[in-house]
């Protein structure tokens, strides 16, 4: 009874030790298993918004691009006259760093903005036209376009009042006496693949219209996907980042279960597979070919001799 009893209380006092040892191993297994899913995950995370961060620095074009046009004229005139002797022009390059600004197949709006002083010269001069011509590389004309504007209309009245109440800051130089006048050159204008417009030559057909400065806009408009990536972008991520993080993690599955169940093909389940395939592809073979050969004909000539047998008893009978 005694070494009984010893072999209980021995036994009694390894459970506790086996038990923790079996607990700490599941809670190894059970960190490492949340490390490799949560690496998994973090990975398909990260391919599914450099995926989708690609797919929009790709797809979608430059939606505003302004630039200021600085203009150029004559002023060799003979005789001499107290205006320019030739037209206002500006040549503005449709690039940036040796980059098309305008996306082929993209619409755009381009507008010219000019602030010009409220003279009495700008005043008496009326309408006057601006012509805007685009050109390849080649310097062959793509497109052009010719649009008329002109000052707002103020009356004596108007300006006087403004003049009196605007007076602290015209005096201070907070504010001038001017207006700034945009005519849309292009509304709907769509770049021809085949021949990039690079350039634009911008000329104000009026030797006598003064202008402060000048600058030229050009906004994108967009439609369909472009519409939706540009004026919600972050619904759009969202959708992007969660479509491409569900195609990766269906692929990742897909590969991780073939994997499983490549291993759970034994090395001698694969070699006895192998060899019944090998025996039943030579059985076919030769099944066949004994068909096409049909039945072995026998003739008495191409039947085998037989040899006497040498039986003899030693009595020569």
């Amino acid at each position: 009874m005694e070494p009984q009893s010893h072999l209980s209380k021995s036994g009694d006092d390894g459970d506790p030790s086996d038990a923790v040892s079996m607990a700490m191993s599941r809670i190894r297994q059970r960190v490492l298993q949340s490390f490799v899913v949560f690496s998994i995950v973090s990975l398909l995370l990260w391919l599914a918004a450099f995926l989708y961060g690609s797919f929009y620095y790709s797809y979608m074009p430059r939606a505003a691009f302004s630039t200021p046009v600085h203009y150029y004229y004559r002023t060799d005139c003979e005789p001499p006259a107290s205006f320019s002797c030739s037209y206002p022009v500006a040549n503005i390059s449709l690039t940036r760093n040796r980059k098309h600004v305008l996306t082929f197949g993209q619409v755009y709006r381009i507008s010219l903005q000019l602030e010009m002083p409220e003279s009495p010269l700008n005043q008496d001069l009326g309408m006057f036209m601006i012509k805007t011509t685009c050109f390849s590389q080649d310097g062959v004309q793509v497109t052009s376009s010719v649009r008329s504007t002109m000052l707002r209309y103020r009356s004596d009245l108007l300006k006087t009042l403004g003049t009196l109440l605007f007076l602290p800051a015209f005096l201070t130089g907070a504010a001038e006496q001017k207006q700034t006048v945009e005519v849309e050159l292009f509304s709907d204008y769509t770049d021809n693949p085949y021949s990039s417009s690079v350039t634009a030559v911008i000329e104000i057909l009026s030797n006598k219209v003064q202008i402060y400065s000048s600058q030229l806009y050009v906004h994108a408009h967009f439609t369909g996907i472009r519409y939706l990536l540009f004026y919600f972008p972050v619904l759009s991520a969202l959708v992007g980042v969660s479509s491409n993080f569900i195609f990766l993690s269906v692929l990742f599955v897909l590969s991780y279960m073939r994997l499983l169940l490549r291993i759970e093909w034994k090395p001698e389940q694969v070699r006895e597979e192998a060899c019944y395939l090998c025996l039943t592809a030579v059985t076919n073979s030769v099944t066949g070919a004994a068909e096409l050969l049909g039945p072995l004909q026998v003739t008495p000539e191409s039947k085998p001799r037989e040899e006497p047998d040498d039986c003899d008893d030693g009595t020569g009978q």
